[in-house]
Formats: C-alpha cells, structure tokens, sequence
C-alpha cells in the first residue's frame, strides 16, 4: 500500500505546476490586441498543391553545418516527424526562402544539455511562438530524453482564437494554435505552456528563478533582444543555453549586436550556425 509519500521528481513536478498555475493568474496583456484580428489575413493564401510544392521543395534541400552540428551534439530528430510538423507550422506563403532548421538545431543542443547536465527537470523560456513549431521541437526532446521539464513560451497571437495561419490547414477553416496542434496534444499537454502577450509586458510577471534552456525569437530591434537576454541570463547558471534565432547582420543588426555584447564580455561561449544566405543561428553557452 502507497504511503502517499512523493519521490523528488514528483515534488519538483508538483512545485513547477504550481508555479505556472500562478503565472497564468497573473499574465494578461490588456482588453486591446491587434493579434486577434486575424493577422495573417482573413482567408487561406494559396491552395494545397502550393502548400504541399513548398514542403516538398524544402525537404529535399541539404544543410550540411546543420548536419555537422548534430554530429557533435549526438543526437538528431526523427526527420519524417520534423518535415510532418512543418507543413502544417513552418510551411507558408512568402518571398523569402522556406527554412525550418532551427527545429533541427533546437533539438540536438537541448538534448545535448540535457545529456550533460543531469537535472530532474527543466525550465525552458521561448519568446516568439508563432504557430508553435519550435516549442514542440524542444517538447520533443524532452519526451525522447525521458525528462522532466516545462516550456513557457510567449507571443502576442492568441492560443485559443480562430483565425487563419497562412498554412496548409487553412483550407480546412479558421483554427486556433490548440486545433492547429491537436495531432500533437500529447506533447503539448505534457511540457508546453502557451501564454498570450509580448516579452517586455509578460516576463517580470514570470516567477521563474531559473532557465536552462532559452530560445529567443521574439522581437528583432536591439533593444527588445537586450531586455529578453538580461531578463534570462539573471536567471541561468553555468553551461544554461541562450539560443538566438535570426543571427543575420544584414537584415537583424540588433540580434547580433545583443550576442557581440554576450561574448565580449566573457559570460558566454558563442557557436554561431549558418543555414543559409538569409538565415544563421547563435547558440551562447553560459561560462
């Protein structure tokens, strides 16, 4: 017969739960947002056959850095799981080149940290949630190293109001982020929090005292980037990880500017990622 006593691992589950209950009491981002007025415009953007040509296009192109960064990292995602989850999350209508290798790298150094660093559980801060696939690339680690852990993860659109996404699903009707992500509500319900608001009007409502893991692609401009990495190194300890979506001098001065500031000061080790022309990754480890 049970003693009712709970093991270590179910006490920090206990405490975090409550942790986020709170948060969610306290989070609120005002009667007014124009993220609930259907953003991405008020009907599908473009057919299946384009959505599914862009998808294919994009499963077929190679990223050998992306690659040689998983090979040093030791682990990498089931890639028929990740192109899956892209079409209906990453897989849009747009000028700029299709590339969803952040889910890759996002993957490989949360799993390589949880490797290394043997915690019971861990908090994890995303900025910048869009339709949620990065949040559920990093759930996806977490379930596959068997860990426990919560990823709070922030955006100014709307989790439970319809609207369209620009995204293959669109065709199927108005969804919210909860109806876009249905095939995936197991991993949601298990480590993922979505809250509604922007960074600079939500994290002091956090009572997070500690982030492994961070991943930030919330707003661009320099001092956004600032405020998000001073508010999540207070609250990191060593080999905690910074990752910086967007690290491109020519269309985001401000990302790079934030991470120069990080390695010139000496708090963090710098592994800086380049997929493509238009698109690279920052990867800071707390020293």
């Amino acid at each position: 017969m049970s003693s009712g006593k709970k093991t270590p691992v179910q006490l920090i589950s206990f405490v975090i739960k409550a942790i986020l209950k709170k948060i969610t009491e306290f989070v609120s981002i005002g009667d007014v947002n124009p993220f609930h007025d259907y953003p991405f415009g008020k009907e599908p953007r473009a057919d299946s056959d384009t959505y599914l040509a862009i998808w294919e296009a994009t499963k077929n192109k190679q990223y050998p850095l992306i690659g040689e960064f998983e090979e040093v990292c030791g682990f990498s995602i089931e890639k028929e799981w990740l192109h899956e989850l892209a079409l209906h999350t990453q897989v849009v209508v747009k000028e700029s080149e299709i590339c969803y290798q952040h889910g890759r790298l996002l993957y490989a150094a949360l799993s390589n940290y949880l490797h290394k660093n043997n915690c019971d559980s861990v908090n994890i801060l995303e900025t910048g949630t869009a339709r949620g696939f990065s949040s559920l690339c990093m759930a996806k680690a977490l379930q596959d190293r068997e860990k426990e852990g919560k990823i709070v993860t922030l955006d100014p659109l709307p989790h439970n109001e319809r609207m369209y996404w620009n995204c293959i699903d669109d065709l199927e009707g108005a969804k919210s982020r909860v109806e876009l992500l249905a095939n995936y509500s197991d991993l949601v319900s298990q480590y993922v929090l979505f809250l509604e608001g922007k960074s600079k009007d939500t994290l002091d409502k956090l009572e997070l005292s500690r982030i492994h893991f961070a991943f930030l692609d919330g707003g661009h401009d320099y001092e956004d980037v600032k405020s998000e990495v001073c508010y999540v190194r207070q609250r990191q300890e060593k080999e905690d990880i910074i990752f910086f979506d967007d690290y491109q001098q020519e269309y985001f001065p401000g990302i790079v500017k934030a991470v120069g500031e990080l390695e010139s000061d000496g708090s963090h080790h710098i592994n800086i990622v380049v997929a493509n022309d238009q698109r690279g990754y920052a990867i800071a480890e707390k020293l």
